[in-house]
């Protein structure tokens, strides 16, 4: 597939059939994400891949999947067949810029003036959704509610912090989300000054 057509085609999913996914579709998913850029080649970027139903049920629970439900949604969460918790770790890229080569001129670890861990974290998190459009499936984003009761149910260590669940599956017909509806906002893309 041609990329503009993986980007035309790229939308959040939130219904599944009960097709499995194959592990070799999986690792193709996730080894383009981890082609995602990190500042200074860090790397804090991680992955914890949940196919188990009984975990992707507790998975479900933590993010408040019922009251979803309760709403008229489809129970999306529980029933995609793939879940990708993308995990990002500060530590790992205050350790890199610790290092001889991105110290500052003085010597001193630089004052990080955007915390790049979340933003690589979110480039990661893009690749996912990418990735799995290419791979003719769909996909779909949630965040963490719960961040400790996810990081003990999945035994995240405690200097890695979940940003988020990529929900990856075959499309099953859904209701589109209302705020479709508000369309693209105005004004923002600027050229040369605000």
């Amino acid at each position: 597939m041609e990329f503009r057509d993986v980007v035309r085609h790229r939308r959040m999913v939130r219904n599944y059939t009960d097709d499995p996914v194959d592990r070799e579709t999986i690792d193709r998913i996730v080894a383009s994400a981890l082609k995602a850029p990190s500042a200074g080649f860090s790397q804090g970027q991680s992955f914890v891949v949940v196919t188990s139903p009984d975990r992707r049920h507790d998975i479900a629970r933590l993010a408040g999947e019922s009251q979803y439900v309760a709403k008229g949604f489809d129970p999306w969460i529980s029933t995609a067949p793939v879940h990708v918790v993308v995990c990002t770790s500060e530590k790992v890229y205050r350790d890199r810029y610790a290092e001889p080569d991105k110290l500052d001129p003085d010597g001193e670890p630089i004052a990080w003036p955007v915390p790049y861990w979340w933003v690589d974290a979110g480039a990661s998190m893009m690749l996912l959704l990418l990735a799995a459009v290419d791979e003719g499936l769909a996909a779909g984003f949630l965040g963490v509610h719960s961040v400790p009761d996810l990081k003990t149910l999945l035994d995240i260590p405690e200097d890695v912090d979940p940003i988020g669940i990529v929900t990856i599956g075959h499309p099953a017909p859904d209701r589109r989300s209302g705020s479709l509806s508000r369309g693209r906002r105005a004004g923002t893309v600027h050229w040369e000054r605000w």
